[in-house]
């Protein structure tokens, strides 16, 4: 077909005439949802997916493997049947959605569909390794990191599932502009599916399989258009395809003994030869993996330069930390009879001791403050300075930490101890509970907490098998090679909350003792379960890890602490709950919502932020 009527073809293709690609999306899709609603609720938000152009179907398809295998046998069974049975599948819709007016991939195209769908698990893996990572310890800085790090994976195999010679070829720009529509429009899905009763679930991933459905038309007709018929490869009525020999020998003359016939025509050479030697390289450039090459060094290199530039400061240990009066220089047992109770605050990982943050100290004027210390007491029970790699650390041994800090300063000013953790802080406050149920403590803050950890799990009853526990101490040894807690990184407190974490934090749930208050930063909504939040969340717009210097978060704390109603918060709670459910789109499926916080009251009494 010439060039020209074969682009009016193109341009006269109609999207809704291909109604077995539209059936396939749609019906594929809406199955999968069925089967969710009845199984696996809340992982309803994953089935349009199922159908989705392949780099985000493939990561679809490998959440599920990594959250069902068991052992090595069982994984490359199932690895085997996810890498054939998506072959096929992505086969069957590039023929559905070719172009009605151009001849369609044959079924021999499965080979090639083979292979491009191994080289797309493998290069997802580690990204689902660390969304793995994200359900066992939830928060939202490794999850926002990958997802423009699986973008950015996906971009340059956006056309590999309908471009046979994908290899040597870059994604044309609407393929590119298809792959991040599907993400947005999947990404939308989830939402409106987690904010609808469960069986809504099946009509919206329809909805969802009719835009899958279009955008793999629009690939199709992306990749048709960029692969026409060029006058440098038209191939001669009648004549084997350029590059054959019998071709070549046509083109280069007649033979000696057959001078009789007439050789072709200078006008015909020049339309069918490629343009020379350059040209035959560029043909053979493997473009493709070129450009998922730079891409992952692209990736490794922004890894390294963010530890690089807010990693935390090393920093000399200064004297051991006693308990201050906040603004006054007084030793706490100086003023036993202060009318607040004493606070204990404890930072997150990375953090050190001792003195180096004194903004909740001066939000709380006239009360003792003291930090506690991821090493320990001395003799005196005095904290011990500690660097930025200390709290690598498993949570029963955290939790005695805090614990053995909350009995002295208790001992200290005969009053109980008002907690204010942050992030790694929250989970041995949840061990501490768990474990020492009677510890002389009062209210709690949780500030950027750890919302319900362990959500999966490996080697274990309820975890997943070997390969995803190895992989993910794999990931871990070689991200924290590239920071600066060494290739050891958090792996000794990851696989602490992968064995403990969740009956931790169930058993922290159900104290009824405990007055709790949990800050929430806006950021961490995409870690959070799907679901209501109780009444004492509060939701504010900051990031994971800052609020222990953050000014509305402490004057939060402050109010609570001091058995004031909480005012001047913006209420981003509902904002927090669509964006969780939005996020559920690309983490690892859950069976079932956790319960903690998803009912009211979880964590604590269940009085709200404003109640004593």
């Amino acid at each position: 077909m010439d060039e020209e009527p074969q682009r009016a073809s193109l341009r006269g293709d109609r999207f809704l005439a291909h109604r077995g690609l539209i059936a396939v999306c749609c019906g594929t899709a809406m199955a999968e949802a069925g089967l969710l609603v009845l199984f696996a609720p809340a992982a309803r938000g994953l089935a349009p997916q199922v159908t989705a152009l392949p780099p985000l179907a493939i990561f679809h398809d490998l959440r599920w493997l990594y959250s069902t295998q068991r052992s090595w046998l069982w994984f490359a069974l199932l690895l085997a049947g996810l890498v054939t049975a998506r072959s096929a599948l992505n086969t069957v819709l590039v023929r559905l959605a070719w172009p009605v007016h151009l001849t369609k991939p044959p079924l021999a195209a499965l080979r090639g569909a083979l292979v491009v769908t191994a080289l797309a698990c493998l290069m997802m893996s580690p990204l689902v390794s660390l969304t793995f990572g994200v359900a066992i310890l939830p928060f939202s800085w490794p999850f926002l990191a990958l997802l423009p790090a699986m973008l950015l994976i996906a971009l340059p195999l956006s056309h590999a599932g309908a471009a046979g010679t994908w290899w040597r070829t870059l994604p044309p720009a609407s393929a590119a502009w298809w792959l991040f529509a599907e993400f947005a429009v999947l990404t939308l899905a989830a939402a409106v599916a987690g904010a609808l009763p469960a069986p809504d679930a099946v009509p919206v991933a329809g909805l969802a399989g009719l835009v899958n459905a279009w955008a793999w038309h629009g690939l199709t007709v992306a990749v048709a258009r960029s692969s026409g018929p060029k006058p440098a490869g038209r191939q001669l009525a009648g004549q084997e395809p350029i590059g054959t020999e019998a071709a070549r020998r046509e083109l280069a003359g007649p033979e000696p003994a057959d001078l009789e016939l007439p050789g072709p025509t200078p006008t015909m050479v020049a339309a069918a030869v490629p343009a020379g030697p350059a040209a035959l390289a560029a043909h053979r450039i493997p473009a493709g993996p070129m450009a998922l090459a730079v891409v992952i060094a692209t990736i490794i290199a922004l890894t390294r330069l963010i530890f690089v530039l807010s990693g935390p400061i090393p920093v000399g240990h200064s004297a051991p930390a006693v308990a201050w009066v906040a603004g006054t220089g007084r030793e706490a047992h100086a003023i036993a009879g202060a009318g607040h109770h004493p606070v204990l605050e404890i930072a997150g990982f990375g953090s050190w001791c001792c003195g180096q943050n004194q903004a909740l100290a001066q939000a709380l004027p006239g009360t003792v403050v003291q930090q506690f210390s991821y090493r320990g007491t001395n003799s005196r029970g005095q904290p011990l300075p500690y660097g930025w790699k200390a709290g690598n650390v498993s949570l029963p041994v955290l939790g005695d930490r805090i614990a053995a800090q909350v009995q002295r300063l208790h001992k200290l000013t005969g009053k109980p101890v008002d907690i204010v953790a942050e992030s790694e802080g929250t989970l041995g406050v949840d061990a501490m509970i768990a474990r020492h149920p009677h510890a002389p403590i009062g209210s709690v803050v949780l500030l950027s907490p750890i919302v319900a950890p362990g959500q999966s799990g490996y080697r274990g009853n309820s975890g997943t098998g070997l390969i995803t526990g190895d992989e993910l101490h794999a990931l871990i040894w070689f991200v924290g090679g590239l920071s600066p807690f060494g290739t050891t990184g958090a792996q000794t407190l990851i696989s602490s909350v992968n064995s403990v974490g969740a009956r931790f934090a169930a058993a922290a749930a159900h104290h009824a003792r405990v007055r709790l208050l949990e800050v929430v930063p806006l950021a961490d909504a995409v870690t959070l379960p799907a679901c209501l939040l109780p009444p004492n969340v509060v939701v504010i717009p900051a990031f994971h890890g800052e609020l222990l210097s953050d000014p509305a978060a402490l004057q939060t704390a402050r109010r609570f602490l001091t058995g004031r109603t909480i005012t001047g918060v913006p209420d981003l709670r509902a904002t927090a709950e669509i964006v969780a459910a939005a996020a559920s789109a690309w983490r690892m499926p859950e069976s079932a919502a956790p319960s903690p916080p998803c009912v009211a009251g979880s964590g604590g009494s269940g009085s709200g932020p404003g109640k004593r």
